[in-house]
């Protein structure tokens, strides 16, 4: 099973929809950093349904030691930074991102990225699930952003088209 790092999107649509007690049966280790523990404090300071990473024994508060002076310029939230951060100085792990400019940047500097939608393919893969459908409709009534072209290809991709 490989190991992951997440920053707070794939933890936030995961709980919204009810699946997030499938991180520790897809990823031998979970580690996130604070920023990211800081940002799902505030949304539930702010009465969002959001996760209480306090209350998953498989999570690991991780910091990164070293943040690229480069990627403080960029558009991305402090989550995303600090679980880029910490891919780079552990690149043996998955770093778990959806915005897309968080993954181009990712990428561009060698890491592996997945994001919630490979999440899904990885739990049909492993019989977490029969059918990856009906959850890219929750995940889109929850408020992730999901295009249909990329719905589409999921399904291909996952034998359901």
């Amino acid at each position: 099973m490989p190991k992951a790092i997440s920053n707070t999107s794939p933890l936030l649509y995961l709980h919204r929809i009810g699946l997030v007690e499938w991180l520790p049966r897809l990823f031998r280790e979970y580690w996130v950093p604070t920023a990211v523990f800081d940002e799902l404090k505030q949304g539930r300071l702010k009465g969002y349904d959001v996760p209480n990473l306090n209350d998953y024994r498989w999570v690991k508060r991780v910091n990164p030691r070293y943040m690229p002076s480069e990627w403080l310029s960029l558009d991305l939230g402090a989550g995303e930074l600090a679980a880029m951060a910490l891919a780079l100085e552990n690149q043996d792990r998955i770093v778990l991102l959806d915005d897309m400019l968080a993954r181009r940047t990712a990428k561009a500097a060698g890491l592996t990225v997945w994001g919630t939608l490979r999440i899904l393919l990885e739990a049909k893969a492993k019989g977490l699930t029969q059918q990856i459908d009906p959850l890219v409709y929750r995940l889109r009534d929850s408020g992730m952003w999901i295009s249909d072209e990329i719905h589409q290809r999921i399904l291909k991709i996952s034998g359901e088209k």
